[in-house]
């Protein structure tokens, strides 16, 4: 009993040290330039699906934004950024009127899908660990830290493919995306609760360790098989 209330207290002590140090923050041009290019998917997934202006506007931010507004409007129910920064929906719309413009040629450019692969390389792990902080400050549980985490990196993209009516790629088998996330998520609270190593030192190890480990699976076809093999209960 005595031995268990003092592992609590070092990790209470723990974790204030970590909420003492000082927070990582995405760089501003990273930060940018993924939700500009977050946008630009999401436009042209809107526009696949034939939507009117409004709704590849619509798309756009939420495949761009949706990360942080799940963390901020229904886990720690403050302002998300989307709405508190002047620069994101101008950013937003500008991505839009871009794809809209250039339609069949952003369409068709391999390009996109090999910057966007390297931005989500970089800016999910960035924005996840910027969740798991933010969570921490809010005194939620560790178990809830890394569901905020994820939430944080992965919901604009499931929010996407939701609104438009598919089944979220992040959740289906194929390259490893989501496992990752929760993989430097955990390591991340281990290596800072755990470890004391500072939060900037860690949240840069865990975005090389997860670009390292997208850009692999993408390049060796490395992917997740789905729990049940076989066709879907739907399609029996």
């Amino acid at each position: 009993m005595i031995q268990s209330l003092l592992q609590a207290m070092r990790f209470q002590e723990g974790r204030q040290a970590v909420l003492e140090q000082p927070q990582f923050q995405v760089p501003f041009l990273l930060d940018y330039l993924a939700v500009f290019l977050w946008a630009v998917s999401g436009a042209i997934v809107g526009m696949h699906k034939r939507y009117d202006f409004a709704g590849v506007l619509v798309v756009a931010i939420l495949a761009s934004t949706g990360g942080s507004l799940i963390r901020d409007g229904i886990f720690l129910q403050q302002t998300p950024p989307v709405l508190s920064n002047p620069v994101y929906i101008p950013l937003i719309i500008m991505a839009v009127a871009l794809v809209g413009l250039f339609r069949r040629r952003i369409a068709q450019m391999a390009l996109v899908d090999r910057v966007v692969n390297v931005i989500d390389g970089i800016g999910v792990p960035a924005f996840a660990i910027v969740g798991l902080q933010l969570s921490l400050q809010a005194g939620i549980p560790l178990p809830g830290v890394v569901v905020v985490g994820v939430a944080n990196g992965v919901g604009g993209g499931v929010l996407r493919d939701l609104l438009v009516g598919d089944a979220p790629a992040a959740l289906r088998p194929g390259t490893i995306f989501v496992s990752g996330v929760i993989l430097i998520c955990i390591l991340f609270l281990v290596l800072t609760l755990g470890f004391g190593v500072s939060k900037e030192w860690a949240a840069w190890g865990m975005i090389v360790l997860f670009f390292t480990i997208r850009m692999l699976s993408i390049r060796y076809n490395w992917r997740t098989r789905p729990v049940l093999q076989g066709p879907s209960v739907r399609d029996e």
